[in-house]
Order: structure tokens, then C-alpha cells, then sequence
């Protein structure tokens, strides 16, 4: 939680311009942003990419969430994938040393302002609309897209939290 003495995200009430069925979804990727903030200040460049134990490193979990909020919200419309998104897709956790940690969390960051302008522009009667999911068209809904837009990025922060963590201590950070 940022700051000690503050509360979360869904405790300090309604976020502006959200529509109040989507006020979880907000509150998750808010809070989301301010803990992965919190957490990777001055997080190492040279640890931004080790994967302890075989799991997903630091920059594969900032990239994956991008992805995912870009792709989830692209399905709930009624899109389908893009060249551009496919292409992301596909180098999710490659790495690429010329990526570093501000620029990682400045992606992430502005995905959370885009996915939250497209919450504030989503009509609730089109929350219980049908939407396909990929190539194979996976039955879901609009609220069920982006309450999983929320719940997959909160699960990743929290995969994050301790890939940093355990890489901050084992390195005597």
C-alpha cells in the first residue's frame, strides 16, 4: 500500500467518471499501479530480466500486464488482435536489454490511464454483451473481459511483488 497511514484504492471511494458497476475494475488497476510503482523504485536494471528458479522475471510481468489490459480491452469492444498487438504478444518477456525499469513502469502506467479512459467510456447496458476471445472466439462478456483485465493484473503485481523482493534480498538489496 503507498504510503503507510494510506488506504487503498477501493477504501477512499468512488473514482470520477467511472461507471459504478466498473468501480472494482478501477479500484484494482489503480491500486495495481500504486504498489508496482512503490515497488520498483530504484529496482536494479541488472536484475530486471534474471528469472529466479525458472519463473517470470520483473520485466516479463510488466510487459505481460500491458499486454494483457491492451488485449482484454481490445476483446471486450469487439475487436480483434492486431498486427501490433500480436507482435507485443510474442516478445512478452524476450529480453531486451535496451528496455529498462522507468520505461517498463512509464508503459504500464500509461495502459492503466488508457484502460481507465475506456472504463469511463463504457456504456453499463454493454456489460452483459457477448464477446468471442480469440482465434477460437471463447464465450465472455464485456464485464467478464474486464473484470479480468483487473483480477490477471492484480495476480501478475503480485507475482512481481515477490520476484522483486526475493531478487532484492538474494542479491543484498
Amino acid at each position: 500500500m503507498a504510503g503507510a497511514q494510506q488506504y487503498e484504492v477501493w477504501q477512499r471511494g468512488p473514482i470520477q467518471d467511472i461507471p459504478p458497476l466498473l468501480q472494482p475494475v478501477a479500484h484494482a488497476l489503480l491500486q495495481a499501479r500504486e504498489e508496482t510503482n512503490e515497488l520498483l523504485i530504484n529496482f536494479p536494471e541488472a536484475l530486471l530480466w534474471l528469472k529466479p528458479e525458472g519463473s517470470a522475471s520483473v520485466a516479463f510481468h510488466l510487459m505481460h500486464m500491458v499486454g494483457v489490459l491492451d488485449r482484454l480491452f481490445s476483446y471486450a469492444r469487439g475487436l480483434e488482435l492486431n498486427e501490433a498487438q500480436l507482435t507485443y504478444l510474442a516478445k512478452e518477456g524476450v529480453p531486451d536489454e535496451s528496455l529498462n525499469v522507468e520505461e517498463l513502469i512509464q508503459a504500464f502506467n500509461t495502459r492503466i490511464d488508457i484502460s481507465l479512459y475506456e472504463l469511463s467510456n463504457t456504456d453499463e447496458t454493454t456489460l452483459t454483451e457477448y464477446r468471442g476471445v480469440g482465434r477460437k472466439k471463447l464465450p465472455s462478456t464485456v464485464i467478464g473481459l474486464l473484470v479480468h483485465s483487473a483480477e490477471h493484473t492484480m495476480r501478475h503485481m503480485g507475482q512481481l511483488l515477490v520476484t522483486a523482493k526475493w531478487l532484492k534480498a538474494v542479491h543484498g538489496l
